[in-house]
């Protein structure tokens, strides 16, 4: 285990210390011969968000509410570690970025009448169309 040096950008007023991620290399599953097996290329990056700097008290809230104490990101797609080393971060970051974006509560609202009336008659043509794939009944 290492940890990264630089620091870690999420948005404008987000950034994680380099000294609060931790990566971790293993060799990558899967097929790949003789190189796969002997490569340490798969990177974990991980940060602990109860002991990491450069969060404010409501951002790690929201974070510690959706991901809980620690949030672990994998890459192994690439044959080349600094290759995997900037796809985790790159992972790590959008997937912070992400859950730090504030949604607005949505407000419900009733469908217009036009909306209604152009559903209930696409459901009549529907019916109708299903209607006119039947058997014809044997008495008529």
């Amino acid at each position: 285990m290492s940890e990264p040096t630089e620091d870690l950008v999420v948005d404008g007023r987000v950034r994680i210390r380099g000294h609060d991620l931790v990566e971790r290399f293993t060799t990558s599953g899967g097929p790949g011969g003789q190189h796969a097996n002997r490569s340490q290329t798969r990177v974990e990056l991980s940060v602990d968000l109860r002991t990491c700097s450069g969060l404010r008290d409501a951002d790690r809230a929201r974070l510690l509410s959706r991901f809980g104490d620690r949030v672990v990101v994998v890459a192994g797609e690439e044959r080349s570690q600094t290759r995997n080393r900037q796809l985790a971060r790159r992972r790590l970051a959008a997937l912070l970025r992400n859950a730090l974006a504030v949604r607005r509560p949505r407000r419900a609202t009733r469908p217009t009448a036009a909306s209604q009336t152009r559903r209930l008659e696409a459901k009549r043509r529907r019916s109708q169309q299903k209607r006119d794939r039947r058997r014809p009944a044997d008495g008529d």
